[in-house]
């Protein structure tokens, strides 16, 4: 069985966690050397094509690339108000986009939903994001790396957000935290998505030009997991998402997460998260050292599930049910 992993990876789409998570997969897959796997290739015959975007160079070439069409449903129409300045016409897209693939992958339950009430003569399979637990465990020397790029001491508690700096994000919030704790050193990894037309891009940029000196912008990192290596606490605050790679990077890298209580954060990360619905719910998790130590210590074995090795098994066992099918 040939397989071509296939993702918009240029300009700024290189950024997003689609591209990231479609390299994962296709690591996972390639090391379990049961299927013929390429990355991005242009070429036409493969049994299966799998995408991880839908951009116009998926589209373009689904057109002309044989085999069956499979698309991981990174993204559904609600993630992008307050993330795209335009989201109301890219969210009417969505129906007329993902029917055109013979097979939907979704990543978390909610999302499968909203793909069933969408489309709901589309077939689908419920299949979670992986992280790899050999890259992404706890490190003291890329602690220190990290913690001597930003300029902070050991003794300092570093509070993390690795996103796109958007409100859909919870930068308001995150910028809010920083003010309500000036003791603690709140560091966020990520830049903007889609430059200028990212949502609210003028006004973020000059929130982030009055903050206070306990507040880190790093813009993007050379190594990323020297940054969860370096945190104490990994802070989600975001709005809307499906299945975020960062919280399961974080989580392998034994950094525990206060995040936001929303459906997807609830069903698949809620045993192992701290989980708030306002600013005074974030703060009391942030002063709640006793729970923070709990579950600190359950943080990496939560993932466990989630290895890309078991992930890319059951992504080669649909590949494989697809293609006998076809």
């Amino acid at each position: 069985m040939r397989v071509n992993i296939f993702v918009e990876d240029i300009f700024f789409f290189k950024y997003l966690g689609c591209s990231t998570l479609a390299k994962t997969l296709y690591s996972g897959i390639a090391a379990s050397k049961s299927v013929d796997t390429r990355w991005n290739s242009y070429d036409a015959d493969f049994d299966l094509v799998h995408y991880h975007s839908f951009g116009p160079m998926t589209l373009t070439h689904k057109a002309y690339s044989d085999g069956v069409k499979v698309l991981t449903a990174h993204s559904i129409p609600r993630l992008n108000d307050g993330n795209i300045a335009f989201s109301s016409f890219i969210n009417n897209q969505y129906p007329k986009i993902y029917s055109k693939f013979d097979h939907i992958i979704a990543i978390t339950p909610p999302s499968l939903r909203e793909i069933n009430e969408m489309l709901p003569d589309m077939e689908t399979t419920l299949i979670p994001n992986g992280v790899d637990r050999e890259k992404f465990r706890p490190d003291k020397e890329k602690r220190g790396r990290f913690r001597q790029l930003i300029g902070v001491s050991e003794m300092d508690t570093v509070v993390l957000t690795v996103a796109q700096e958007t409100p859909r994000k919870g930068i308001y919030d995150f910028l809010t935290l920083a003010k309500l704790f000036p003791d603690i050193i709140f560091v966020w990894v990520g830049g903007y998505p889609y430059s200028i037309f990212s949502k609210d891009y003028a006004r973020i940029e000059y929130c982030k030009r009055n903050a206070g000196r306990n507040v880190i912008f790093t813009g993007f990192v050379p190594d990323i997991t020297e940054a969860y290596a370096g945190a104490d606490i990994f802070l989600m605050p975001s709005f809307a998402e499906i299945m975020p790679m960062v919280l399961l990077e974080a989580l392998s890298s034994g950094v525990p997460i206060i995040a936001r209580d929303i459906p997807e954060f609830r069903e698949v990360f809620g045993p192992a998260a701290l989980l708030f619905s306002d600013i005074e719910g974030a703060a009391a998790h942030l002063r709640d050292e006793p729970e923070i130590r709990r579950i600190k210590t359950i943080a990496r074995p939560f993932t466990e599930r989630y290895d890309i090795k078991k992930i890319a098994g059951e992504h080669i066992a649909t590949y494989n049910k697809l293609v006998n099918e076809a």
